[in-house]
C-alpha cells in the first residue's frame, strides 16, 4: 500500500499489491494503459485518454513529476514503513548528516540551481541530471550549506560520482 499526495489536500490510498488488480482509497481502479516509450504512456480510465509523461523521479525522497495532458503533477509517496514512521513521531529521526550529494546514474549536468555557500533545505532542487532522454532533478537529502560544487553545466558524470558537498 502507498498513500499518495499531491498536496495537503489530494491524499489518496493506493492497494497494487494484488497482481490483477488495482484499488484507489478502497475502490477498484479499472484503467487501460500503453507503453508509449521513453518515459511516456497513454492510459484510458473510464472512457477518458490521457496521455502521461514521466518528467523526473527520485526514488530516495518518493517524488515524481508527470505531465498528464501536458499539466504539470507533482506526487509524493509514502509506503508503509514511512506512515509508521510518521506515526510513531520519528519522521525526521531517521534523517543523518549528509555531507554530499552523489550521482544516482550516469548522465548530463543540464541545470546547476545552487552555488557554493547557499543555504538549502531538505527536497530544494541542486541540479538536474539528463539520463536516457529524461530529466531528473537532484533534491537536496538534508537542510545543510553548500560548501561546493564539484561538477560544471555540461559535465557528464558517472553513477555515484560526488556533485555536491555540504557544509
Amino acid at each position: 500500500m502507498l498513500q499518495i499526495s499531491t498536496g495537503p489536500e489530494q491524499l489518496w490510498e493506493v492497494d497494487y499489491r494484488a497482481a490483477d488488480s488495482i484499488t484507489l482509497n478502497g475502490q477498484p481502479f479499472a484503467w487501460d494503459m500503453a507503453d508509449l516509450g521513453e518515459g511516456r504512456f497513454h492510459v484510458l480510465h473510464e472512457g477518458r485518454s490521457y496521455n502521461a509523461e514521466v518528467v523526473s523521479t527520485d526514488y530516495a525522497t518518493k517524488n515524481i513529476v508527470l505531465k498528464i495532458n501536458g499539466q504539470r503533477v507533482e506526487l509524493n509517496a509514502k509506503d508503509r514503513f514511512d506512515l509508521l514512521l510518521e506515526r510513531l513521531g520519528m519522521s525526521n529521526a531517521a534523517t543523518t548528516k549528509v555531507n554530499e550529494l552523489k550521482a544516482p546514474m550516469p548522465g548530463l549536468i543540464v541545470d546547476i540551481r545552487v552555488t557554493p555557500g547557499q543555504t538549502v533545505q531538505k527536497g530544494d532542487p541542486l541540479l538536474v541530471l539528463e539520463a536516457m532522454k529524461m530529466e531528473n532533478i537532484l533534491k537536496a537529502p538534508a537542510d545543510g550549506t553548500v560548501a561546493g560544487l564539484k561538477v560544471n553545466l555540461r559535465d557528464n558524470v558517472q553513477k555515484g560520482q560526488v556533485l555536491v558537498q555540504f557544509a
